[in-house]
């Protein structure tokens, strides 16, 4: 489990981890035909869904036994996406109960093709370990 623990989204779009440590993380993704839009390119909710793990991987990165929940994020895109994509996340600033990351979405030729912020919520447990979802304190 690359992750810590099972995210069954993240692995029926097939992404991989490749780098996670000190506030930073790398996923890699090669879209498959059922995650392209009618113009042929990567889907902006993959995108968006990509951006997502990249950033609260990123987050959790640099704690230990902690979970990130997303809270909010800001996506720009700004070229079509075509595959490989590899994503690049960072931990800009962290409280004791937040994370402030952002992460950058590149194409094969090392182009950026979107870009997202993202505020996540630190919650205790993380993996096989980690409470139900209905016992996740959202307060």
């Amino acid at each position: 489990m690359p992750f810590g623990t099972s995210i069954p989204f993240i692995e029926l779009l097939g992404c991989e981890l490749q780098v996670f440590g000190g506030g930073r993380s790398e996923i890699t993704l090669a879209p498959r035909p059922e995650h392209l839009n009618a113009f042929a390119v990567v889907h902006g909710g993959v995108l968006m869904t990509l951006h997502d793990v990249t950033m609260a991987a990123a987050a959790r990165s640099a704690t230990e036994g902690l979970g990130a929940i997303t809270i909010e994020m800001k996506t720009s895109f700004m070229r079509a996406a075509k595959a490989p994509l590899r994503a690049e996340g960072r931990l800009i600033h962290r409280t004791k109960s937040m994370a402030f990351t952002e992460a950058t979405i590149f194409d094969a030729d090392g182009v950026a093709c979107s870009h997202a912020t993202g505020t996540f919520k630190y919650v205790p447990g993380w993996g096989a370990s980690a409470a139900p979802a209905a016992q996740v304190p959202t307060d």
